[in-house]
C-alpha cells in the first residue's frame, strides 16, 4: 500500500510518522519551498488526546522528546482590567502546552526521504485501476492507493473533493505575538493564564515555559536532531470583535495592539513593545464545518482541511492529531490485510466527521465569552469566505 499526504502540518506529519513506523510507503508533498519558509511557532494547548495520538504514531525517542519540551499550565486563570486590577479568578485543571515550531521539527525528524517541498497540488485524478494520481504545478505527478488532504483551511484537496465545504469567516480578528520571558513579565501570568478585559477588546496572556530547553533535550534524547533554540516566552493575543480590525497580515500588527492599549498599564504595553515583530501577526478567525459526506474513494481529508476550529477552543491541533492516529491505525490494519482499504477509509471518515463537527461547534461556543461587549452569537453569524 502506498499513501500520499498533501501538507506538512502537524496532522500530516504525525500520520506520516505513524505509517512509516508501521512499514507503509508514504510520501508527504508540501507546497512551501522548505521547512523554514513560514514561521509556525506559537504555543498550542496539547491535551491528553493529542499526546496519546503522538504516542501512537511516533518512535519512542521522539515521543520522549515531545514530553521533555512541553510546558505545564497550572493554577487558576484570572481576569483583570487594563490596569491589572483583579476582576475574578477561576479554578482550572492542569494542562500542557507545546511550542508549535518545536513540535513540527520533532515531527519532521527522520522523514527526509519521504518529504517533498515545493510541491503545490493542482489536481488529482482517480484512475481506472482505483489508484489516485496527484498532479503538481511543476508538472510532476505521483500515484498512490490513497491521497490524504492535510493541507489546511485553504485545502486544494477539499476544493476538488468537497467543493461545497468552504471556510466561514467569524468576523473576529486577533493579533498574536510572543515576547521573551523575563522575571518582570512572568508576574503578569501567575497561574494558568491572564485575560485583560476592556470595554471593546480582550487580551490573553499565557506562558510557554519548557520543561527542558529544546536543544538540550534533543541532544540527550534524539542525538543528531537539531531543534530550534527557542527560549521561554510569553504568548499574547488580542481579540478584536467584527468590524474593529484592519486586514490580516504581519505589517502593523504590534501597532494595532499598542493603539488599542493606549492608557493601559505600562507593563502590558511593555510586553507588546518587547515582542519580536517578525513573530507578531494579525489573523482572521475562520472555521470549516464538515458538510455532507463525499463519495467514498481513494481520497480523504484530515485536520483543518475538513474541520478547522476557532483557536479559542484549544482543540484544533489536538483534533488533527486525533485524525492522524485514527487513520494510521486503520490503514495499518489494511496494510496487514485485516481489512480492505475502502473499509478503513470508510471507518475513518464516519468517526472523524462526527467528532470533527463537534470540535468546530465547541470552539465557536468557546469563542464568544472571550469577546467583550455585545456581539452576535458567532455560530449564527457565519458567512462563507471566498474560495
Amino acid at each position: 500500500m502506498r499513501v500520499i499526504v498533501i501538507g506538512a502540518g502537524l496532522g500530516g506529519l504525525c500520520l506520516a510518522q505513524g505509517l512509516r513506523r508501521a512499514g507503509v510507503d508514504v510520501t508527504v508533498h508540501e507546497k512551501d519551498p522548505g521547512v523554514t519558509a513560514r514561521f509556525q511557532g506559537f504555543r498550542i494547548g496539547l491535551a491528553e488526546q493529542g499526546r496519546a495520538a503522538l504516542r501512537g504514531c511516533l518512535p519512542e525517542d521522539l515521543y520522549s522528546l515531545v514530553e521533555a519540551t512541553l510546558g505545564d499550565m497550572t493554577g487558576p486563570a484570572r481576569a483583570v482590567d487594563p490596569w491589572l486590577r483583579p476582576l475574578g479568578e477561576y479554578p482550572m485543571e492542569g494542562a500542557t502546552a507545546a511550542d508549535r515550531h518545536v513540535l513540527r521539527h520533532i515531527l519532521l525528524a527522520g522523514l527526509d526521504g519521504a518529504l517533498c517541498f515545493g510541491k503545490e497540488l493542482t489536481d488529482y485524478h482517480v484512475r481506472s485501476d482505483g489508484r489516485v494520481e496527484a498532479r503538481f504545478t511543476d508538472g510532476t505527478t505521483d500515484t498512490a492507493d490513497l491521497l490524504v488532504g492535510a493541507d489546511g483551511i485553504n485545502s486544494a484537496v477539499r476544493a476538488r473533493l468537497a467543493p461545497d465545504v468552504r471556510p466561514h469567516d467569524t468576523g473576529v480578528r486577533f493579533v498574536i505575538g510572543r515576547t521573551p520571558l523575563t522575571d518582570r513579565f512572568a508576574g503578569l501570568v501567575p497561574g494558568f493564564g491572564t485575560r485583560v478585559v476592556d470595554r471593546d477588546v480582550s487580551m490573553l496572556l499565557g506562558l510557554m515555559r519548557f520543561r527542558r530547553p529544546p536543544r538540550g533535550a534533543a541532544a540527550e534524547l534524539a542525538p543528531g536532531l537539531a531543534l530550534p533554540g527557542t527560549a521561554d516566552y510569553l504568548r499574547w493575543a488580542m481579540l478584536l470583535p467584527p468590524g474593529q480590525a484592519p486586514e490580516p497580515g504581519r505589517d502593523g500588527a504590534q501597532q494595532t495592539v499598542l493603539a488599542r492599549t493606549e492608557g493601559w498599564h505600562p507593563e502590558v504595553r511593555a510586553v507588546v513593545e518587547a515582542a519580536d515583530p517578525d513573530n507578531s501577526t494579525l489573523l482572521s478567525i475562520r472555521v470549516v464545518r464538515p458538510g455532507p459526506r463525499w463519495l467514498l474513494g481513494p481520497v480523504t481529508l484530515l485536520g483543518d482541511a475538513i474541520h478547522a476550529t476557532s483557536p479559542s477552543g484549544g482543540n484544533g491541533a489536538n483534533t488533527a492529531l486525533r485524525d492522524a492516529d485514527l487513520l494510521r491505525s486503520l490503514l495499518v490494519d489494511a496494510h496487514a490485510g485485516r481489512r480492505t482499504l475502502p473499509d478503513a477509509v470508510d471507518a475513518y471518515e464516519r468517526r472523524m466527521l462526527r467528532y470533527g463537527a463537534e470540535a468546530v461547534e465547541h470552539s465557536l461556543a468557546a469563542l464568544g465569552p472571550f469577546l467583550p461587549g455585545p456581539f452576535l452569537p458567532i455560530s449564527d453569524s457565519l458567512a462563507p469566505s471566498q474560495p
